[in-house]
């Protein structure tokens, strides 16, 4: 038996329109210059506040950042309707239901996404997660907290879990828990910072996450 975790966004749902609009609406309403596109994706990962900090310049969240954060939390919903709603990468969906029919396996999620958030994607494409954390739960990546907080709920060691992520902090994550680091090419940060941040494997699509789970010592 295994335990796998997912990242959320960059990993599972390209969710990068969604979080930038938002993001770029939030500024605007505390007029300030929008983030570039990139400059979003490099925060995709930690946690909103944390985020947004590092977004405005500041080394640490302040009043202006709790600020923010609230404001985003409050019109990310609506932003979504509009339809800038995130979609599964090519090959996920299949993948999610490969993994939850093995019974070798147990699937859970560590994302820097809050409690709704999770949901919201976990109900919109029918991801079934058996066990979970988010930023609601737990510290920001790249803390271990998610991943050793779901091995210690879910009865398994860290050796024995793999955590599959786009971004270098869920790299760091999965290694300061004790876990097995899996990047993903299709996501926001480029296969050389995820090796550089301690990746064990690069996957190029989600087959060749089966074929890694297949493998005695992914």
């Amino acid at each position: 038996m295994r335990l796998v975790l997912f990242d959320c966004d960059g990993t599972l749902v390209d969710s990068a329109g969604v979080i930038h609009e938002t993001m770029a609406r939030t500024f605007d309403a505390f007029g300030l210059a929008p983030p570039a596109l990139d400059d979003t994706k490099s925060i995709i990962g930690l946690t909103l506040d944390i985020a947004i900090a590092r977004l405005t310049g500041e080394p640490h969240v302040d009043d202006r950042a709790l600020a923010m954060t609230a404001h985003y939390k409050a019109i990310y919903t609506d932003v979504r309707a509009e339809g800038f709603s995130e979609r599964p990468f090519p090959g996920i969906a299949a993948l999610m239901r490969t993994l939850g029919q093995r019974e070798d396996l147990v699937v859970g999620a560590v994302t820097g996404k809050s409690r709704r958030g999770l949901d919201i994607i976990r109900t919109s494409h029918g991801f079934h997660f058996t066990v979970s954390r988010t930023a609601d739960d737990c510290p920001s990546k790249p803390h271990p907290a998610m991943v050793t907080e779901c091995c210690a709920e879910a009865g398994f060691e860290p050796r024995d879990t793999l955590v599959i992520g786009d971004a270098i902090y869920d790299m760091q994550m999965a290694k300061g828990a004790g876990a097995t680091a899996i990047g993903v090419s299709w996501g926001y940060a480029p296969p050389t910072a995820l090796l550089a941040a301690g990746a064990d494997h690069i996957v190029q699509t989600p087959d060749d996450i089966l074929a890694l789970l297949e493998t005695a010592h992914a």
